[in-house]
């Protein structure tokens, strides 16, 4: 038989026999690989549907205008420029109220002609186009004001009923949406070149309307409170964005009637935001799991492997050497994180559509998320890499010993420290317990506090994020159903990441109990009852994840949140949760902790003297 062969025939083998730890170890990594290809795909696939509508609308590659009319001969500046091949417009916008019987709204309303525009033709998606005292709606503003074809509505005190509802890809969908006239907060039109930034912060979540142009002009008597919007196709449309930059820093130097410039990359940014900010806390919810995942699967394999001397001496008996042993015992977690990796690409290009739907202000559809050779790539090393680094450690731990060390399988001393003997001396026979089984190994105590601070961590970035969302969509940066869907991908992640904190303790618990299973009998037979051993093997887990909790929050948090503030660039920073919150996060981490290893440590405590003193095979 082969090397490789009889490393992979033993390897499945075990692996067949232990089906229970298998599957856990194959569900942690799935967790950590299916949130990173959500969070590696999500920007990708959320951008086909703008690209679709683009296609579909004819949609322009820079929109141009400005706030007055003084601007005009800008814009004939602009559609004269270099690379410019085709113009629509220029187009009249009025700053307008639109009132429902939901409530008022600002709206851009733009004055259109006909339907056959040469640049953003608006797809009609019920009804029909804009005619004399009729009104369409852009979509995703239809759908947030929940009117429809027949509906009427009042702009600026004049009345008009919904002809038709449209989509476009010159505008983000709706909350989105940026001002056409670059508004100053007060209302005004400014009048240098700006920002669509800027414009975003001066009119709030403005909604878009088209009209004719004679409606347009009528619902106003100044002439200076009409501004102009023109839609431009460039010979390169890759090279929208450097036109873009090129004609602002020309512009800049005049101080009136400067035109804003807005390329349709920047559109496909704005429109794609939901799905970006998504993307943002896939990224970091997979990298959290990623970790807690390896803390995971080293306590599976650390119990394991004090499970498996036994057989490491067999193995080497019959001839195997230390290499092929902890080829053996490597095999079996590397082909478990290929097969989790797989699935966890499966499940994530399954699941991203559900998260990147085009919404009501975009035509198309996500469909499957597109797995490139790339991301395939990053999230089969990422498991394997995973597995590797968690299994590598105890498995050179396990091939190490000698044969016949292996096959008598002797307890491991315990590690003496005179200091901590000294100091726990005097405590309570449970407390005292706990102590020195935590202390006894210091590797296994470092992993608990480890998976502890990474949990807490992930659960104050989502307090963080929630009280950031729940913010934004006061202040209308988020409608209902996008906050709903942050709030979903949140939940989800954080969901995922308890469940598999969970897991993690209860494992270290039962690896603590098997571990101490001599020391456990040993004090019960100096005196020490069931209880007092239950409440120590359990404390050995409380006490390391009251520290983990505190570094959680600090530095663990405090520092995951300075990264996210610097990786964004809305100028929204996210802050520590209230104290108050950070102190339950910290209690109910040691409640929840105590409750999930109390069965685990009762069962330990209560094994049979005798039994555990006898030599085991």
């Amino acid at each position: 038989m082969g090397r490789i062969l009889l490393v992979g025939r033993l390897a499945v083998r075990d692996l067949r026999r232990r089906r229970l730890e298998t599957a856990l170890l194959l569900l942690a990594i799935m967790a950590a690989t299916t949130t990173l290809t959500l969070g590696l795909v999500l920007s990708e696939a959320a951008g086909d549907p703008y690209r679709s509508t683009r296609e579909a609308t004819n949609g322009p590659d820079v929109v141009a205008g400005v706030g007055r009319s003084a601007g005009l001969a800008r814009l004939e500046e602009l559609a004269g420029a270099d690379g410019v091949v085709e113009r629509g417009g220029p187009y009249p916008v009025l700053r307008a109220r639109l009132q429902t019987s939901g409530g008022a709204w600002d709206v851009q309303a733009v004055g259109r002609r006909g339907a056959d525009a040469p640049l953003d033709r608006p797809q009609l998606v019920r009804g029909g186009w804009v005619r004399e005292g009729g009104v369409v709606v852009e979509a995703a503003f239809a759908a947030a004001l929940d009117v429809g074809v027949g509906d009427r509505l009042t702009l600026d005190g004049e009345w008009f009923e919904v002809a038709g509802v449209a989509i476009t890809a010159a505008m983000p969908p709706y909350p989105e949406a940026f001002c056409l006239l670059a508004c100053r907060a007060d209302g005004e039109p400014a009048d240098t070149g700006a920002v669509a930034g800027s414009a975003r912060e001066a009119v709030r979540n403005p909604g878009l309307l088209w009209l004719t142009e004679a409606d347009v002009r009528g619902l106003t008597s100044d002439p200076d409170a009409l501004g102009y919007v023109m839609n431009l196709k460039l010979a390169d449309p890759d090279r929208a964005q450097a036109f873009v930059d090129a004609n602002l820093r020309m512009g800049a130097q005049g101080a009136k009637g400067v035109p804003y410039l807005l390329s349709w990359q920047y559109i496909l940014q704005e429109s794609t935001e939901l799905a970006q900010d998504a993307q943002v806390i896939l990224v970091f919810g997979s990298w959290l799991l990623a970790l807690l995942a390896v803390a995971s699967i080293a306590v599976l394999v650390g119990g394991r492997m004090a499970e498996q001397s036994r057989r490491v001496g067999l193995l080497k008996a019959v001839g195997g050497t230390p290499g092929l042993v902890a080829a053996v015992l490597l095999a079996e977690y590397v082909v478990v994180a290929i097969v989790a990796g797989a699935a966890g690409l499966a499940a994530g290009a399954l699941t991203a559509p559900l998260l990147t739907g085009p919404g009501t202000g975009l035509i198309g559809g996500a469909g499957t998320a597109p797995i490139t050779v790339s991301t395939a790539g990053v999230v089969l090393a990422v498991a394997v890499a995973v597995a590797v680094a968690a299994t590598c450690p105890p498995v050179v731990r396990a091939a190490r010993p000698g044969t016949l060390g292996a096959l008598a399988a002797s307890v491991r001393p315990p590690r003496r420290v005179g200091w901590l003997i000294a100091v726990s001396a005097r405590l309570p026979v449970p407390v005292l317990l706990a102590v020195r089984v935590a202390a006894r190994r210091p590797r296994r105590l470092a992993l608990t506090v480890a998976g502890i601070a990474i949990t807490v961590s992930g659960i104050v970035v989502a307090l963080s994020a929630g009280a950031g969302l729940a913010a934004q969509r006061l202040a209308g940066l988020y409608d209902a159903a996008q906050a709903a869907l942050l709030g979903q991908v949140l939940f989800i992640v954080t969901l995922i990441l308890l469940c598999l904190a969970g897991v993690n303790a209860v494992f270290l618990t039962w690896a603590t109990v098997l571990d101490n299973r001599h020391l456990s009998a040993l004090a019960r037979a100096l005196g020490a009852t069931p209880a007092a051993m239950s409440a120590a093997l359990a404390g050995a887990q409380v006490l390391p994840a009251l520290a983990g909790a505190v570094l959680g929050i600090f530095p663990g948090g405090a520092v995951l949140l300075a990264v996210i503030n610097a990786m964004n660039d809305n100028g929204n920073d996210a802050a520590l949760p209230p104290l108050w919150q950070l102190l339950v996060v910290v209690a109910g981490t040691v409640l929840v902790v105590a409750v999930l290893t109390a069965l685990p440590a009762r069962l330990g405590g209560r094994r049979p003297v005798s039994r555990a003193l006898q030599a085991e095979v």
